[in-house]
């Protein structure tokens, strides 16, 4: 057999993101199986209640809980999160960081997105300049 290029399975302790909802943008655990469409995910740390969701508004991450048995309670997950660091390690993912990028800058106000403006402005004159330098 021949390795398979899928890396992220839906499975017990695989840590999701949640795409839609009023819990959207939050990271939760699956803690159960229900079929092919849902599952029951739980986010103790990140104010996620327990709940049923559907996998098309789930995104798997590349972080999971390892021997997490199904069917966990809330403290249970609680203690495997706290255990591995599981939310600072997706605070500390590229994923996350540009997930929080793109927040920011949506919730600049008019004034904000305009200094963003100026300062690319001076970036790039700043960049177009030591270029003719070097090759001078």
């Amino acid at each position: 057999m021949s390795d398979s290029t899928f890396k992220r399975f839906v499975e017990v302790g695989r840590v999701v993101l949640l795409k839609s909802g009023p819990y959207a943008g939050k990271i939760a655990v699956i803690a159960e199986i229900i079929d092919h469409n849902r599952a029951i995910i739980d986010g103790p740390t990140t104010s996620v209640p327990r709940q049923s969701y559907p996998y098309k508004h789930l995104t798997l991450t590349p972080l999971a809980l390892t021997k997490l048995p199904r069917g966990s309670r809330s403290s249970t997950i609680k203690k495997q999160i706290e255990k591995e660091d599981t939310v600072n390690k997706w605070n500390n993912s590229e994923w996350a960081k540009k997930r929080a990028a793109v927040e920011k800058r949506r919730g600049l106000n008019d004034f904000a997105r305009f200094n963003v403006m100026l300062e690319k402005k001076r970036r790039r004159d700043g960049v177009r300049k030591a270029i003719k330098a070097s090759k001078a």
